[in-house]
C-alpha cells in the first residue's frame, strides 16, 4: 500500500515537473521568436517537448515548485519585487561610489532561510547575488554565506537575514517551497 502511494506521488510530480519545463521552454520561446504565428507556435511545441524529454533526468529541481492557478500572478509579484530591490540597490551602490569617504563596511554574514527545496535556495541565492551590494557565496543546508557591503557591527542573524533576504524570501515562499 505505501510503496504504490509513493509510486503515485512520484508520477504525480513527474507530470507536474514535465508541465512547468514545457511551459517555461514554450515561454521562452514566444519571447524569442515575438510571434504568435501558427507555424512559429507549432514550432515552439516541438521545441519546448524536445528540450522537455532532453532535460528530463534533471526536472526533480522543479518539485519545489507550487502549482496553483494563483503561480503566475506569484511569479509577476517575485518579478516586480526583484526589479523595485535591484533599482534600490543599484541607486545605493551609485551613492556610495559618489561618496567622498565611500561608506563601506564588508563582511561575510550567514543569512538563514526557511526555504526547503533546492529551487527556492537556488533563487533566494541568486536573487540575493543579483542586486548590487550583495554575493552569495555559499549555500550549505539553510545557510546562506553573502558577502554584504553594508555589514556594521553589532547586527544579529534575524536582522541581518531581514535585511538581505526577507523580501526575496517572502516573494519566493508564495510560489516555492
Amino acid at each position: 500500500m505505501t510503496n504504490e502511494l509513493t509510486r503515485q506521488q512520484n508520477a504525480g510530480s513527474g507530470v507536474s515537473r514535465f508541465v512547468i519545463a514545457f511551459f517555461g521552454a514554450f515561454a521562452v520561446w514566444l519571447l524569442l521568436t515575438g510571434s504568435l504565428a501558427g507555424q512559429e507556435l507549432l514550432a515552439g511545441v516541438v521545441v519546448a517537448l524536445l528540450v522537455t524529454a532532453i532535460s528530463w533526468p534533471h526536472l526533480a529541481l522543479y518539485d519545489g515548485v507550487r502549482l496553483t492557478p494563483l503561480l503566475p500572478l506569484h511569479l509577476a509579484r517575485y518579478l516586480a519585487g526583484f526589479l523595485f530591490a535591484l533599482v534600490l540597490a543599484n541607486l545605493d551602490m551609485a551613492r556610495r561610489v559618489l561618496s567622498p569617504r565611500l561608506p563601506i563596511d564588508p563582511e561575510i554574514v550567514e543569512v538563514r532561510t526557511g526555504l526547503q527545496s533546492r529551487l527556492g535556495r537556488l533563487m533566494l541565492a541568486n536573487s540575493i547575488t543579483l542586486t548590487p551590494g550583495t554575493l552569495t557565496v555559499d549555500v550549505r543546508g539553510e545557510v546562506l554565506e553573502v558577502h554584504w557591503i553594508d555589514a556594521s557591527p553589532g547586527r544579529d542573524p534575524e536582522t541581518v537575514t531581514r535585511a538581505i533576504a526577507g523580501d526575496f524570501e517572502k516573494l519566493l515562499g508564495a510560489f516555492l517551497r
